[in-house]
């Protein structure tokens, strides 16, 4: 086990932990987590040994073997797969030392050296490696390609393969979703799930630590506090301290205020469609775990735009990509106002092509974009963080927007999102990656635009950071298009799906559960053998979705059926109530000669009021259940 007893850990004159303990057992999976700057990394380099603990014991078993993701790949001309395959020490000592006793025709050495390859499983380690890469969305043809052929965040994929590839005792994973898409980070979490060993995981993605960890560790006022249970765990035990004190409670009433219109539109369509059910339970989810967020620095909201024109945009069988490479073929789409698409699709099936195509960095091949004289876009990307100036201060850039609007107004602004003191005045050179992307957003919310263009706006946010923005995106009026591998922000702000698949754009209608069944079918028809033609294939594909849908609608129909029911209860019983409310909201009810009706609408209230409550649990949980069973599908089908 892993034990920090009295721990103490200073970087420069910041105390990161003080007297602080924690206990790690073998094979528990604990997610590592706290707020940026408080000293997760740190902690981390200590237990790999980088750097000492100021006072106190950091304590892992001297036997037990650690693998980390390496922050730097050199250009190197070793293929991919070869590289993989480095991440296991043994297997390169071991073979290293096969090619000495060869050479010097040692039998006994060779003899010796062959068998520990084989207990070691050395001789499946090029497949075991081969599956590592497809998994992380290297192609077969890619397997072969030297490393310094890869773009840097193919390289940290490398990275990751490498780390998995290692038989570890004990595992670390620094924010290792950054760079990947959605299906690869579905991907991740079966295989995490699959390894023997201890695993602490840092990540600011809330689904992820929920589907991967079994412990929580935070690091807040520089101790370490343990909770028994996942991400969602350690929420529900935090709010709950909060709630328990009445400040808390009050500020908590007013942030539900502030989210309950946004909840409504989704209740009225909770009949209607899986997708909209599903957005009202991630709703009901973030407004249960809102305290937890109630001491965020972050404060924001987009304010209304200038103007909301209807389309936005258009795009007329437009071709879209580079030179004479073809990306997305005829795409036809009218953008109108209110409208919240979650852009889905594989890593390079064009959805960063799209973005840019919307957002004027990337001309149509042939077709038209039809852009509104009022259309004003706010596009964030990641390579927008290289276009800030490290040698100007967040100030400065805001200024660079509105050149007459007075400083002070500036810095009310920009502490919303943190940079408050000299933080707002200095250069951002020093900055951490998570800090540039908070004043990029800054900058973009200060435009006002109708039109948000995302493309994973998250990646370097930490977990209160992804919450204001949720919250954010939730009330802004005008049109949004997202791309994420952040589940929680897309069920939580979008509420219609767009599909790019095979070079075409279509509507998907489902939710990310149904998205996850319909990719389990395709990636289980391309790993079956190949059939005679591909009619065959298309067949298979189909057959297959088929049988997911029927399984689906025959083990969650009863399901269902219960809660079109208790919805049906609820809406006849809140039509009840309200009329109940308003007999009570007259004064002539509490006349002497009322008295008696008096006692009967009261008893009739209390009743109703009861029978919600327990038909609003049972919705609950019969809804968790409904999850339950096409989590069940998905696994069942993965297999």
């Amino acid at each position: 086990m892993i034990e920090l007893k009295n721990l103490t850990l200073q970087r420069g004159t910041k105390v990161l932990l003080n007297q602080a303990n924690a206990t790690i057992n073998p094979r528990q999976r604990v997610g590592l987590i706290g707020k940026n700057g408080t000293g997760k990394s740190s902690l981390f380099a200590l237990i790999k040994g980088e750097i000492s603990q100021d006072s106190g014991d950091c304590q892992i078993p001297k036997t037990w073997k650690l693998a980390a993701v390496a922050q730097e790949t050199p250009a190197l001309d070793i293929s991919a797969l070869d590289y993989v395959l480095q991440g296991d020490p043994e297997l390169q000592q071991f073979q290293a030392a096969l090619l000495v006793a060869e050479a010097a025709n040692h039998g006994n050495q060779i003899a010796e050296i062959h068998a520990k390859l084989d207990e070691i499983d050395a001789y499946s380690a090029p497949a075991r490696a081969a599956k590592l890469l497809s998994g992380l969305g290297f192609s077969q043809d890619e397997h072969v390609k030297p490393v310094k052929a890869f773009s840097g965040g193919w390289r940290m994929r490398l990275n990751l393969a490498q780390a998995l590839m290692c038989r570890a005792d004990l595992l670390l994973l620094d924010e290792p979703t950054n760079h990947l898409d959605l299906e690869t980070v579905l991907w991740l979490e079966n295989h995490l799930a699959t390894l023997p060993c201890t695993q602490i995981i840092i990540s600011h993605d809330r689904d992820f630590l929920n589907a991967t960890t079994t412990h929580t560790l935070e690091l807040s006022a520089q101790k370490l506090h343990s909770y028994g249970g996942n991400y969602d765990f350690y929420l529900k035990e935090r709010a709950q301290r909060l709630a328990n004190q009445q400040a808390a409670y009050t500020k908590q009433q007013a942030h539900i205020k502030h989210l309950q219109s946004f909840i409504d539109r989704f209740k009225a369509k909770a009949t209607k469609a899986t997708q909209a059910q599903s957005r009202v339970k991630a709703l009901e989810k973030l407004e249960l775990i809102s305290p937890a967020h109630l001491d965020s620095e972050f404060s924001f909201e987009f304010e209304q735009p200038t103007h909301l024109p209807n389309p936005l945009l258009k795009l007329d069988t437009a071709n879209l990509g580079y030179g004479d490479e073809i990306i997305l073929k005829n795409i036809t789409l009218s953008l109108e106002n209110g409208a919240r698409f979650g852009l889905l699709g594989v890593n390079g099936s064009g959805k960063s092509t799209f973005i840019k195509a919307l957002a004027g960095s990337l001309k149509p091949v042939s077709g038209q974009i039809i852009k509104s004289d009022k259309l004003n876009i706010g596009y964030f990307a990641q390579h927008q963080l290289d276009t800030l100036r490290d040698d100007q201060s967040p100030i400065w850039h805001i200024q660079q927007l509105s050149p007459d609007v007075r400083e002070q107004e500036i810095r009310n602004y920009l502490g919303g999102f943190n940079f408050i003191g000299d933080m707002a005045t200095q250069p951002i050179e020093p900055f951490s990656g998570g800090e540039k992307a908070r004043l990029a957003l800054a900058m973009l919310v200060w435009q006002k635009p109708n039109l948000l263009l995302l493309d994973e706006p998250t990646n370097h946010l930490d977990l209160d950071m992804r919450h204001a923005l949720t919250v954010a995106l939730q009330s802004f009026q005008g049109a949004m298009i997202l791309v994420s591998h952040d589940r929680s922000l897309i069920e939580a702000t979008t509420d219609q799906f767009l599909l790019i698949h095979s070079g075409s754009l279509q509507a998907f209608d489902g939710d990310l559960n149904d998205y996850r069944a319909w990719r389990l079918a395709q990636e289980n028809a391309a790993n079956a053998p190949a059939q005679s033609s591909q009619s065959q294939n298309r067949k298979d594909v189909k057959r297959l979705e088929a049988q997911i849908r029927q399984e689906r609608s025959r083990r969650s129909k009863p399901i269902q059926q219960k809660i079109d029911k208790a919805e049906k209860e609820m809406s006849i019983l809140q039509v009840k109530l309200t009329d109940l409310e308003r007999i009570l909201a007259d004064e002539v009810t509490y006349l002497p000669e009322n008295k008696t009706n008096l006692q009967q609408f009261l008893t009739q209230t209390a009743e109703i009021k009861v029978k919600l409550s327990e038909l609003e649990e049972n919705w609950l949980q019969w809804q968790e259940e409904l999850e339950c069973v096409n989590a069940e599908i998905d696994a069942e089908f993965a297999e």
